[in-house]
């Protein structure tokens, strides 16, 4: 029986699993980190068997993918990490050039649905890397920006820019939670290797269980290398980063994938199957 092959989205997000895979929870594991669009394909195409993907890959793969329960990235109402930085309001958006990050596929339609949604919006799309220091080209209206570049920019904004965290946007436009990550395995992978499956399931478990105590430690570690301040992380690593997957934060990624549905983000709103394993 080989090792498990995992891949780890490397945001401060997770920051509390980086710092569990740092210190010892990476043991008899293949780990694979990148950002969320590499993995997100490494995962469908079956070169991983575990992987925290964007929530909206599991609608799109959900045929082959099982979602481990109660974990997640999610928040109630702001974010802080993905951004959208526009030159005019977001009201007088209209059918403008907007750049998209080329790093999630989550926020894309997250920023669809409440642009669309919530302020009649259908502007033309383009992905394209972009970089904080320079957050708009000259040629578009806005940018849409998700982890850690956005989490600079939600900490150094220019007073000539309009900032919009999807988060709160998201809140304001259904009243629901937002679930942005889910961590999924490999169906084939769940069904023939449940040992391997569950020894993944409780190191992944146990990291955001015992968060806690590491938190200060794990933020102190990161500042040196990090563009932020310690209240800064402090705060954004919970309260506002939450990753458990409760039943009210699954009844708003229901209602993103129906939402995505209606704009034809996704082709069918899919059933949330979750893996076979022990929860303690």
């Amino acid at each position: 029986m080989g090792y498990p092959r995992v891949g780890h989205i490397n945001f401060l997000n997770v920051l509390p699993l980086t710092w569990s895979y740092a210190h010892g929870a990476d043991r008899g594991l293949v780990l694979t980190r990148g950002v969320p669009a590499v993995l997100n394909n490494d995962i469908v195409k079956g070169r991983l068997d575990i992987s925290n993907v964007s929530s909206i890959i599991y609608a799109r793969n959900n045929e082959d993918l099982v979602v481990l329960p109660d974990l997640c990235v999610s928040t109630d109402g702001d974010v802080q990490s993905i951004i959208l930085v526009s030159r005019k309001p977001i009201d007088d958006i209209h059918n403008d050039k907007i750049i998209l990050t080329a790093k999630s596929a989550t926020s894309h339609c997250l920023l669809k649905i409440i642009l669309r949604a919530a302020h009649g919006a259908v502007p033309n799309y383009y992905v394209r890397h972009i970089v904080p220091e320079n957050p708009i080209p000259d040629d578009a209206t806005g940018s849409l920006f998700i982890g850690d570049d956005a989490l600079w920019l939600y900490h150094h904004k220019q007073p000539d820019l309009y900032y919009y965290d999807l988060g709160h946007e998201w809140k304001r436009l259904t009243g629901k939670k937002m679930v942005y990550a889910l961590w999924v395995a490999n169906r084939r992978f769940a069904e023939e290797s449940p040992e391997l499956l569950q020894l993944v399931y409780d190191r992944l478990v146990n990291a955001f269980r015992t968060w806690p105590q590491h938190k200060q430690a794990a933020i102190c570690g990161v500042l040196n290398e990090k563009p932020f301040t310690y209240p800064q992380l402090d705060r954004y690593l919970g309260p506002v980063i939450r990753w458990d997957l409760k039943d009210d934060y699954l009844e708003g990624l229901k209602t993103f994938y129906r939402l995505a549905h209606e704009l034809n983000l996704i082709n069918h709103v899919p059933e949330i199957t979750f893996a076979s394993v022990h929860r303690t």
